[in-house]
Order: C-alpha cells, then sequence, then structure tokens
C-alpha cells in the first residue's frame, strides 16, 4: 500500500496538481491581501474579483479593442502579446498546468461516472466550434471597435447592450463560477440577515434572466466536465482556439522514443490523453500537436518511459 501511494506521489500529475491547485489560490488573492497586478496571462479567468492577480488575456483583448469604460479604442497590444510570448515560448503549457477553469475540470473527471465515448469524426468535427466562439467573438468586438472609431455606434451599442464590450466573457462558464455566483451567495446571504426568509426566497423568481442564462451555461459546461474530461477545453474554449495556433509555432514538444515504445501493443499514452491527441500517428522526433496540453499524462501512463518533453 505504501508503495502504491509513493508511485502515484511520485507522478508528474501529482506535481501538476499541486502546482494548478496553488495557482488557483494565487490568483484569487484572497488569503493574501494582494494588491491587483499589471498581469495578463492566456488562462479561462475572471475580471470581477475585487483583490485579482492577473487578467484574463482574452478578456482584456475584447475589452481594449472596444473601447471599455470610455476609454478609447485602442488595438489590443499587451493581450496578443501574451498570447504571443507564452505561446511561443511554453505552448498550451497554462491550459493544463495554471488554468483555474481547466483545475475545475480536472477535479470533476474525479467524479466515478463513465465517461462518454464521441466518435472519431464527431471529435474532429467539434473541435473547431472553439474556432467559431473565437471567430464570433472577434467579429462583434472588432465591428463595435470599427463603428465606434466612426462615430455611429450608439444604436450598434443598445443593441448589443451587456455584450458589447465582452461578448465572450458576459456569458464566460469561469465568470459565473468564480465571480457571479459567488457575489449572488453572498448577497442572498446578507439578504437573509436583513430581510424576512421568505421575501428573501420569492425574491429569487425575479433574478435578472442574463443571470439565468449565465448559470445554465456554467452547469451544462460543468455537467459536460464529467462525461468528457476536458470538454470545455477540448470544443469551446476561445483561449485554446488561440493558444492552439500558437501550440504549432511552439519551442516546447514532446518526444517518443522509437526504440522504448511498443506502438504496435500499447495504446497507453493515446488512452491517457484527456485532449485525445493521437500520439502515436505523430512524428516521433517531435511533435507540438495543436490540441495538447502539456499535462503530461502520457509520460504518465506510458509503462516504457519513451515519451519526453523536447525543448526546442
Amino acid at each position: 500500500m505504501k508503495e502504491e501511494i509513493k508511485r502515484k506521489l511520485l507522478k508528474i500529475n501529482a506535481l501538476r496538481r499541486a502546482v494548478q491547485f496553488l495557482s488557483f489560490l494565487f490568483f484569487s488573492a484572497v488569503i493574501f491581501n494582494f494588491a491587483a497586478l499589471p498581469l495578463l496571462l492566456p488562462i479561462l479567468w475572471t475580471w470581477s474579483l475585487t483583490q485579482n492577480m492577473v487578467g484574463d488575456a482574452f478578456t482584456a483583448l475584447q475589452l481594449v479593442l472596444s473601447g471599455w469604460k470610455d476609454t478609447p479604442v485602442a488595438f489590443p497590444w499587451l493581450a496578443l502579446s501574451s498570447f504571443f510570448i507564452i505561446g511561443t515560448l511554453l505552448g498550451k503549457t497554462l491550459c493544463g498546468w495554471v488554468c483555474p477553469f481547466g483545475f475545475i475540470q480536472d477535479l470533476i473527471d474525479f467524479v466515478k461516472h463513465k465517461k462518454a465515448e464521441i466518435s472519431p469524426r464527431t471529435h474532429e468535427s467539434m473541435i473547431y466550434i472553439k474556432y467559431g466562439i473565437l471567430g464570433i467573438t472577434l467579429l462583434i468586438s472588432g465591428s463595435f471597435a470599427a463603428a465606434k472609431l466612426a462615430q455611429i455606434h450608439g444604436s450598434y451599442e443598445n443593441a448589443l447592450g451587456i455584450f458589447a464590450y465582452a461578448p465572450f466573457t458576459t456569458l464566460s462558464p469561469a465568470e459565473t463560477l468564480f465571480a457571479k455566483l459567488p457575489k449572488m451567495i453572498l448577497d442572498f446571504r446578507n439578504a437573509i440577515s436583513q430581510a424576512p426568509f421568505f421575501d428573501v426566497i420569492s425574491g429569487i423568481w425575479t433574478l435578472p434572466p442574463l443571470f439565468l442564462i449565465q448559470l445554465f451555461i456554467m452547469v451544462g459546461v460543468l455537467a459536460f466536465a464529467v462525461y468528457i474530461p476536458r470538454g470545455w477545453c477540448r470544443y469551446f474554449c476561445p483561449h485554446g482556439a488561440i493558444m492552439a495556433i500558437m501550440n504549432r509555432f511552439s519551442f516546447l514538444g514532446l518526444r517518443r522514443d522509437l526504440v522504448k515504445c511498443a506502438k504496435g501493443e500499447c495504446r497507453a499514452c493515446v488512452e491517457a490523453c484527456p485532449m485525445r491527441v493521437r500520439i502515436l500517428d505523430l512524428p516521433w522526433e517531435k511533435f507540438s500537436d495543436p490540441e495538447c496540453i502539456y499535462c503530461l499524462k502520457c509520460v504518465d501512463a506510458c509503462p516504457n518511459k519513451a515519451i519526453k518533453l523536447k525543448y526546442p
């Protein structure tokens, strides 16, 4: 029993879980009482926490591009630099090791439930959904920025409403999970202490429709993760879409040792991969598949230790 525990603790994924947890604590900054830092990372996070150590680069891209809070419309150099620099140096490593919403999905993966099988053809088709979400977001933010620069954005802004400045983030499951839902729970607790219980309960039925939509999306995404490991990352995350493009040019990659790899007899690495990367079909010298998040589950799973990191 002790040997089994020791073997599990020595695995790379035990370290990864620790890094994910510490990253989550650091980003929230609640226990540290730190002020905010001007740090943007390509991760799915929230802008609504009072104490926020980092910013979500994709949200920053939307806000800067659309001129948030009466600031002038500007090109999102800092946000794009975050994607470009981290993507080039580390690929999608932050998706697997740092992203708070990825961490939540990995926790959900511990739920004992039979995972759903998605056919290769369906999987290949669904991968492109995240690129569609990315394209729609950039279209709305870009067209609104153009209208604002031309000073004809009044009617367009009224039509878009709350979606004018951050169309994706408004419905982001991370924004709901990490900020809106906790705030709603806190407001509910405070309301109970100040008003009759039944009056507060009756007020629940008058929640804003937008919050109900946000809650429905969040619950749907988390329920999807129970059946499909990293389902949001695989098919819906626009951050992942941008980083998938950068992953093709990343210095970081993986290498498969042909001498040690029992390709014809073993598929342990492919079965362990939460992103369904076809490891055995990729070049052995170095591969950096667009969908790989470098969680290194394949490294832990390989009985022959045939897979290793390669940099550059």
